[in-house]
Formats: C-alpha cells, structure tokens, sequence
C-alpha cells in the first residue's frame, strides 16, 4: 500500500462569513506529482497557507507523514520546501546571495549545496546577477531552488507558471518532471492551467466549492468518466462551458 505523505480531514476556513474551504478532504502519496486544481479564487493558495502553517484553519486536520500540522508543527513541516504565490526575494542581491541568506535558517545547508541547487534549476551562469535583473521564469527557477533547500521529501509550488509566457512554461514543466524523476520527492501543484497539469501530474484533486469534487489517479479519471482529457473532465465536474484551458 502506498504511503501517505499529506492527509488533510474535514478541513475549513472562513474569512467572516465566507466560507473558502468548506469539509476539504484530500491525500498526497510518496511520489506523487499532484495536481490541487480549481479555478481563481477557489481557496487553493489557502489551503496551502495553512498546509505549510502560515495560517490556521478553523477546524480539521493536516496530517503530514504522520504528523500533525496543527498539533506538533515543527516535526509536520520541517521536511517540506515551498514556494507559495509569487517568489519575494530581495531586489539588490544576486540569486545566490539570496539563497545563501535563506540558507541561514537551514540547518546544514552549505555553499556547495546552494551552487548545485542553482545548477539544478539553470541559473548557474546567471546567480551573481541580481534578483531585480531576472525575468519572470528565472525568478521562478529561483523559488523553486528556495523551496528545495534542506533537501525536503515534500515540494509545494503554488502556481510556478503563473505569468509566464509559453516557452517559460515548457520549461518550467520540464524542470519539475526532471525533478521528480530523479529525485524521489513528492510534488503538490496547485494550478488552473488544466492542459499543463496534465502533461506532468500523475494525481490530481479538483476545488470546488470549497471542497473536492474528485481526486485520484489522471488516466484512470479521465477513462472512467467518459471524456477525452483534464479539461473536459474539470468542465463535466464544476460545470459551466469548456471555452478555456485557464479555469
């Protein structure tokens, strides 16, 4: 049986009267690349706030190889890297420096690791540049190297193509396959660029609502359910018309 690397139980969270996650259940296992899909403003980058204990939620649970995020925090999270919403680092420092500074709060971390994270993500040639100087996908790969300092067996990265234009999308997509092809991690994915997610997620989970509206293995979601891809099926679930690959 596989492991379960996340397990969130009847989890919720309101902003007054608005209810965004509303009885959210949802299971991640070792190896996944998973795709936490939903349109904007569905409540994924909540959700991930509160998996990574930067909010609370009002009730349920987050369970993280075991642990509990609410309950025992420093054991859930200490194995998971993330990026979440766009990658903030100082403007006048070079990406190296600015890894190397948030290096610091790792325990372990060394120059040589740093290098090889920037290597691993295609900016050694540019990491003495400054942050400011960057485009849009190298501040992206830039994150993307924060999040997997420490060496984390969890990856969370809270839409990595957002703003990026087609070639910086393919190449993102292709760094995170690598990654998860060599490196024996598990990857959460949240997005609403359907056709992207399904050329590199093996799970997905659709928000809807607040809540899941279907979760498990792509192939066998878009078999069983009679449509021919992830668009098709995330339209036959939340309804409305498939005019779009960005909902």
């Amino acid at each position: 049986m596989s492991e379960k690397v996340l397990e969130i139980k009847k989890l919720c969270k309101s902003y007054g009267k608005r209810k965004i996650i509303n009885d959210l259940n949802m299971t991640v296992f070792k190896g996944d690349v998973y795709g936490f899909l939903g349109a904007n403003g569905e409540g994924k980058t909540t959700t991930i706030r509160m998996i990574t204990s930067l909010i609370r939620s009002d009730s349920g649970e987050i369970l993280i190889n075991e642990k509990s995020v609410i309950k025992n925090i420093d054991q859930a999270i200490k194995n998971i890297g993330a990026m979440v919403e766009a990658p903030k680092f100082y403007e006048n420092l070079s990406g190296y420096e600015n890894l190397k500074l948030m290096a610091k709060l790792i325990d372990g971390t060394s120059d040589k690791d740093i290098d090889k994270l920037l290597e691993l993500v295609g900016l050694k040639d540019r990491s003495k540049d400054k942050f400011a100087s960057y485009s849009m996908g190298m501040k992206q790969r830039l994150g993307i190297a924060n999040a997997l300092l420490g060496n984390p067996d969890l990856i969370i990265l809270d839409e990595p193509n957002n703003g990026l234009d087609p070639y910086g999308m393919r190449d993102i997509n292709e760094l995170i396959v690598s990654l998860a092809k060599t490196s024996n991690k598990t990857f959460i994915i949240s997005s609403h660029l359907l056709h992207e997610m399904e050329g590199i997620c093996n799970r997905v989970g659709i928000l809807h609502d607040g809540k899941l509206c279907i979760e498990g293995d792509v192939k066998k979601l878009v078999s069983g359910n009679n449509v021919s891809n992830l668009e098709e099926l995330f339209f036959d679930k939340v309804g409305g018309k498939n005019e779009s690959i960005n909902y």
